[in-house]
């Protein structure tokens, strides 16, 4: 019976020190993130940019300017012809919304330069509210 319960305490004893070894090896990983992880600085370099985010800067982005949106019935869509117009919930001369993979960026308005259509940024939103967009 003794020899039993100091069996017993020896495998308490091993997984009491399994589970303190464990989390010390997690303690360790979340130092070591932490240091991986750091806030980004507010300070540019000679550059003009942020050595934080440089190796970010080539990353390609789906920019998507919208003039409008409508909904319409599946009989009406398989209608459509080359010619037909579709009426959408924008005004003429109303800002158009700028969108970087889905998420508003900016407003502004269309112009044409050499025949090809563009747009001019009237109202771009803060970088806080940005990050903010991104982070949902």
């Amino acid at each position: 019976m003794a020899d039993e319960l100091s069996l017993a305490d020896d495998d308490w004893g091993a997984a009491l020190n399994e589970q303190a070894q464990g989390e010390q090896a997690a303690l360790l990983v979340k130092n070591q993130t932490a240091t991986v992880f750091r806030e980004l600085s507010d300070q540019p370099i000679k550059g003009g940019t942020n050595p934080d985010i440089d190796f970010i800067l080539d990353i390609p982005v789906q920019l998507t300017v919208e003039l409008g949106r409508t909904k319409i019935a599946i009989k009406n869509l398989l209608q459509l012809a080359q010619g037909s117009v579709i009426e959408l919930n924008g005004l003429a001369g109303e800002p158009m919304d700028v969108l970087v993979n889905g998420c508003l960026i900016a407003q502004g308005e269309v112009v044409v330069v050499n025949e090809k259509f563009g747009i001019r940024l009237t109202d771009i939103t803060s970088p806080a509210e940005r990050i903010r967009k991104l982070n949902r």
